[in-house]
């Protein structure tokens, strides 16, 4: 494996070390204005993915020596670094009301700027998870984590989709 694969994927596991301390003071954030968590039980599942990515885009390709394929890899680091563009514009445009947990806060009216303008996409967080969960690991060939990370995410996403949506209803039948 590729040393500076090794620290990209370093960088990215600080990375989400930065959205958890973001998410933790938004949690407190939104708890202080009444904000309801909803989901609570499958957040360890989402933890344990999101890990067990890192680590296979680590040790597969070192256990199993996957190549640099630049055809492949250059394209799936282009991607990786969109997904993570497009995670930051969605953490930026919900400012305090973002969180890596479901949170909901009565009287706030459902974000309609930045990526969540576009309708046909009203949860673009998710779409830049399955990228990166996909393009990361493919940077070097590890297509056993792509692979992997992609199929378990549809569960996961999909519950959480369920999840935010009902709890968005909840509060106003107009908004999910």
């Amino acid at each position: 494996m590729s040393g500076w694969y090794a620290v990209l994927v370093g960088l990215v596991g600080l990375e989400r070390l930065a959205e958890l301390k973001v998410a933790r003071r938004n949690l407190r954030w939104s708890l202080a204005r009444g904000g309801v968590e909803s989901g609570g039980d499958h957040y360890p599942a989402l933890v344990a993915l999101h890990v067990g990515l890192l680590a296979g885009c680590l040790l597969e390709p070192a256990f199993f020596d996957r190549p640099f394929l630049p055809v492949l890899g250059w394209p799936m680091l282009v991607l990786a670094a969109a997904a993570q563009g497009l995670r930051w514009w969605c953490i930026r445009t919900l400012g305090p009301q973002w969180n890596t947990r479901v949170v909901v806060i009565p009287g706030l009216s459902r974000v309609s700027r930045g990526p969540y303008r576009f309708s046909w996409l009203p949860h673009p967080n998710y779409l830049a998870v399955a990228v990166e969960g996909f393009a990361l690991p493919l940077v070097h060939s590890a297509w056993m984590t792509a692979l992997a990370f992609t199929v378990l995410n549809i569960p996961v996403t999909a519950l959480r989709l369920h999840t935010e949506n009902t709890a968005l209803r909840a509060l106003d039948p107009r908004e999910a």
